[in-house]
């Protein structure tokens, strides 16, 4: 599931990956990847995929969510379709509280006490994860101990905020296997690829350690 997950991601570019030029981030980082899990919503397919594959590792965890939560902007139509396969309440999480109206960060009906599963797009450093989960435990008043992400980066930095928060993150496909079906389908050869797997290991730092 993981390579055919990276496949459509690939192939729909959702995930686009390229050595020259690089893709520059928000953050300053000069990247071999871009990533907009959005775009899978618009093809039904794939999509189908994406969200069977999340609905069989909700039924494998050995507590069952009550509630799932979906980050925004880029996680509420995922945790929407998982929601609705699942027949259970479903909410959002904004980055921040509204400095508007009653000041929430969570949309929805969030009864305390109630165990949420939280949904990601894709996890990077982790940080807006962590802040999800944060908000669900202190303003909702409920269990979180699982965020479930269509892709990670696989950052030194994301695992360490996690165990950080006591939370696991469970993943659809990731950075090194998207990385090496990008070279089967010719993107990168083997020599890119040697480069492109370091990227994980410092982000901020990789373009200019390889030279590029």
């Amino acid at each position: 599931m993981k390579e055919q997950i990276a496949e459509n991601l690939l192939r729909k570019e959702a995930v686009r990956v390229s050595m020259d030029p690089l893709f520059n981030w928000t953050s300053g980082i000069r990247s071999p990847i871009y990533c907009d899990n959005r775009k899978m919503i618009s093809f039904v397919e794939e999509r189908k995929v994406v969200v069977a594959a999340f609905v069989e590792m909700v039924k494998a965890l050995p507590v069952q969510p009550e509630v799932i939560g979906g980050t925004a902007t880029a996680a509420i139509p995922w945790a929407a379709f998982v929601a609705q396969a699942m027949d259970l309440p479903m909410i959002y999480i904004r980055p921040e509280k509204k400095e508007h109206g009653a000041g929430k960060q969570i949309e929805g009906h969030l009864e305390p006490r109630k165990r949420v599963l939280i949904v990601e797009d894709l996890i990077s450093t982790g940080g807006s994860s962590v802040k999800a989960v944060e908000a669900v435990r202190e303003e909702g008043g409920c269990v979180v101990e699982e965020v479930f992400a269509i892709v990670t980066y696989e950052m030194a930095k994301a695992e360490a905020r996690f165990a950080e928060a006591n939370v696991k993150a469970s993943v659809l496909t990731d950075f090194s296997t998207l990385m090496a079906r990008a070279k089967e389908m010719g993107v990168l050869d083997e020599e890119q690829l040697a480069k492109v797997l370091e990227f994980g290991k410092d982000p901020a730092g990789w373009a200019e350690k390889m030279g590029i």
